[in-house]
């Protein structure tokens, strides 16, 4: 029996993970910050390099670390920290050590503060290890009284939260590589992968239900069948290939090649990151929060989200966020599009493998 190949063109791949750091920005801004360099140098370092040390220095400092992101034109790691103590083990490691005002448990207290208080439609918030804050966003659609009842909450926690606002939408981007297709409409394929030595891709929860068959063109064959979904809280798929298909680990780059993919990886703040979709083709930019939560509406809350300012629109939901042939995460919804601009977030892809016992590349 032959075996039947996906063209290239059908099995687009990427994807990525998140190191529980804290969340945006990649350069040596400081906020209620203060550094003093010592005799230490600072080390330049990749992004995957600055996200190992990162997850090291993380369980060194325990309480006494406050986030970290990745400077990319200094090419070094960037650690809050809230002692002179924390600080020399940060320098010593080769990091660059920021004293801060605000404390992770702070930080994360601001955040419970804001899921008990102002739970409203329209709203993200994440941590901010370059301005040591967590970052409440609104979208468009919160006005009058939910926008009086926002801003009153981001004031009661001072110096640990600040407010902007967005001038489009937070939704799904239902209706990403390549697309894929069922009775509920258009999403984007987001990395194949491997489960009990069975070919399988993952893509985003919002597309779909468990048992639900997809495929590859609208209204064509069923070339697999969704065997779970998770929505909301959080946004991945699982759809198993009907047969032997032959699923190559690779993302569409829709110039004719495609991006290899070798594994599932972490992101981190500053992070250049690449999306690939199948609305919108291929775009990119930086990541700039971990951990973002994403109040979608009518009661469509995700959580642990990689936070971008990669756009996307309708029809991108699942595809592929990765950075070079590491797979980072699946596209999850945002606001704006590929003409404005925006913000999207995107599910990180390890968590979705790790859920599935899936391994990929």
């Amino acid at each position: 029996m032959k075996h039947r190949r996906i063209p290239r063109r059908k099995a687009a791949v990427a994807g990525g993970a998140v190191v529980a750091l804290v969340a945006a920005g990649a350069t040596f801004q400081s906020a209620n910050a203060s550094d003093n360099t010592e005799q230490f140098s600072v080390k330049s370092l990749s992004a995957p390099a600055a996200t190992s040390l990162a997850v090291s220095l993380t369980a060194d400092l325990g309480a006494d670390g406050a986030g970290a992101y990745y400077d990319t034109k200094a090419k070094a790691l960037v650690v809050n920290v809230v002692s002179e103590d924390a600080a020399k083990t940060v320098r010593e490691a080769g990091g660059k050590a920021r004293v801060v005002q605000n404390t992770l448990k702070e930080l994360t207290g601001a955040r419970q503060t804001l899921t008990e208080k102002a739970t409203i439609p329209g709203t993200s918030w994440a941590t901010d290890p370059v301005t040591n804050k967590v970052v409440v966003t609104a979208d468009r659609t919160v006005k009058g009284a939910d926008w009086a009842k926002l801003q009153d909450v981001v004031k009661g926690l001072g110096a640990k939260a600040e407010l902007k606002k967005t001038a489009g939408e937070f939704k799904p981007f239902v209706s990403g590589g390549d697309a894929i297709h069922s009775g509920g409409g258009r999403c984007s394929l987001g990395f194949n992968v491997v489960k009990d030595g069975a070919p399988h891709f993952v893509t985003a929860g919002h597309c779909g239900a468990s048992g639900s068959s997809w495929s590859d063109s609208a209204g064509g064959s069923a070339i697999g069948t969704m065997v779970d979904s998770k929505f909301p809280g959080d946004d991945y798929a699982l759809v198993k290939y009907d047969g032997d298909a032959e699923a190559p680990s690779e993302v569409n780059l829709y110039n004719g090649s495609a991006q290899a993919i070798t594994k599932a990886g972490d992101a981190t703040v500053g992070m250049q990151v690449q999306r690939s979709g199948s609305t919108t083709q291929v775009h990119d930019g930086e990541v700039t929060g971990l951990d973002a939560t994403v109040n979608y509406g009518n009661g469509d809350i995700v959580e642990g989200l990689i936070q971008t300012n990669v756009c996307a629109e309708p029809g991108d939901s699942g595809g592929s966020l990765f950075a070079g042939d590491t797979a980072i995460g699946l596209t999850s919804g945002g606001s704006g599009n590929c003409s404005s601009g925006g913000e999207t977030f995107f599910q990180p892809v390890t968590e979705a493998l790790s859920a599935y016992g899936a391994t990929i590349g």
